[in-house]
């Protein structure tokens, strides 16, 4: 696996993550070069400083326990409390105990060490330790252990945990800001994607309006241009084809009433048949150049419209109730459009009945998906010959004719009718035998 993939793998998927990592990474990496520049080298250097007065203190302290005599050093010692502020104690006849592991060391604790020696001299013993914020010396003398306690800002200009806090605190604030201004950024892209969305499942955005940035509200604008050019031209076409289809079926019931107005004989009842399957040829013909475009999206029980939808076709069918076999749960409320999905499972289990002896529907709805799912136990579709089942107009050469009797149309007017709800039909092989037919529907 390359590193690109690697990397990408952990990255977030969606805007509004990597646009805040685009923000956040360089803060942090700036707060880490800070924070080391600070610690390695300033800290460093100004606690070195400092720590030199301090050791040239102390050196000059245990110079005068040496030098001075017993009867001076009290009030020496006095006198060089007030001046250099340090609390110092003697301790006669004791000895520095031996000096603990470095590992707990601080850089302050260090570099007064590494100060202290080099001005005390690698002959006298000595430690370092704390006193609460400040910091405790103490000295081997020729009769004693000279204490010396130091405040903290004689060592030291700042406390790291101090700078610490104001540096995180400084980064929280920076990164509340980022998150809150990017939200801001955000939000109308995340609107414009679910305008888009509920489009394509031809559902109504009437409440969508641009705005954010001007980059953001040029692509709103430009959705809400096709989305209207798109409305026109069904709109249009819808109103065509509603004068063609009168334009049509107007002569067709002149033929069909002039035909009833004459006597009864086998030839005139098979001109009769015919124009009643021109009819219902031309009703597919319109509904599959219509595409149902006309009908709204309106929260529909699932459950029950597909009950209801196998329960009508099933009545029209020879023993149709005992062949069909229904499963749903008892309610399942989905945006659709009814009269137009209706159509389209009418379509599926009517081809199943003509081919099946048995029929089975099965309803699942899942958090962002319903399946419906038609089967049937009569001869099934080759794996290669599936997709070939939904062309217009096209009628498969094997023993199973999914179109037989009819326009060729029944399949692709479902599949068409599925995709205007931004969803699919996809066929496979059923577990009764023949095939399965699955509507699959964004919730």
């Amino acid at each position: 696996m390359s590193v690109g993939r690697f990397v990408k793998r952990f990255l977030p998927r969606g805007l509004f993550g990597r646009s805040l990592i685009i923000l956040i990474a360089p803060i942090v990496l700036l707060q880490g070069i800070l924070a080391y520049i600070f610690f390695e080298r300033e800290l460093d250097i100004t606690t070195r400083s400092l720590a030199h007065d301090v050791a040239a203190d102390m050196a000059l302290l245990v110079a005068l326990e040496d030098s001075s005599p017993a009867l001076e050093r009290d009030g020496l010692r006095q006198l060089s409390a007030q001046r250099l502020r340090y609390r110092l104690s003697f301790h006669d006849g004791a000895k520095v105990p031996f000096p603990a592991s470095p590992s707990g060391m601080t850089t302050i604790d260090r570099a007064l060490d590494q100060v202290l020696a080099q001005q005390i001299g690698p002959g006298r013993h000595f430690i370092t330790g704390r006193a609460g914020d400040d910091f405790d010396i103490q000295v081997d003398t020729k009769d004693g252990v000279l204490e010396a306690v130091v405040p903290r800002e004689r060592v030291t200009v700042v406390a790291p945990d101090v700078f610490i806090a104001l540096m995180v605190g400084a980064s929280l604030l920076l990164i509340g800001l980022a998150i809150a201004f990017q939200r801001n950024q955000v939000r109308p892209i995340e609107k414009l994607a679910r305008a888009a969305e509920s489009f394509g499942k031809g559902r109504a955005v009437p409440d969508f309006k641009p705005y954010g940035a001007t980059e953001v509200r040029r692509a709103a604008q430009a959705f809400i241009t096709m989305r209207e050019r798109i409305e026109r031209h069904v709109g249009q076409r819808t109103e065509m084809l509603a004068g063609v289809s009168h334009d049509l079926k107007t002569p067709l019931t002149r033929m069909k009433l002039a035909l009833a107005m004459m006597p009864a004989n086998p030839e005139l009842e098979a001109i009769a048949t015919d124009l009643d399957e021109m009819e219902h040829m031309l009703d597919d013909y319109l509904a599959f150049a219509r595409g149902e475009g006309g009908e709204e999206s309106t929260v529909t029980d699932l459950a029950g419209l597909v009950r209801d939808t196998a329960s009508g076709v099933a009545r029209t069918k020879p023993g149709g109730p005992a062949r069909l076999t229904v499963t749903a749960p008892e309610s399942a409320p989905v945006s659709v459009k009814p009269a137009a999905l209706k159509r389209c499972l009418t379509n599926l289990i009517d081809n199943a009945f003509k081919h099946g002896r048995l029929v089975a529907v099965t309803l699942n709805c899942g958090a962002r998906w319903a399946e419906i799912a038609v089967e049937d136990d009569g001869p099934g579709i080759p794996e290669a010959r599936r997709e070939e089942a939904f062309r217009p107009f096209h009628r498969l050469d094997e023993g199973r004719n999914l179109q037989k009797g009819g326009s060729g149309l029944g399949l692709a007017i479902a599949r068409d009718i599925a995709r205007a709800h931004g969803g699919d039909i996809v066929l496979d092989h059923s577990g009764m035998g023949g095939v399965k037919a699955v509507i699959r529907l964004p919730v």
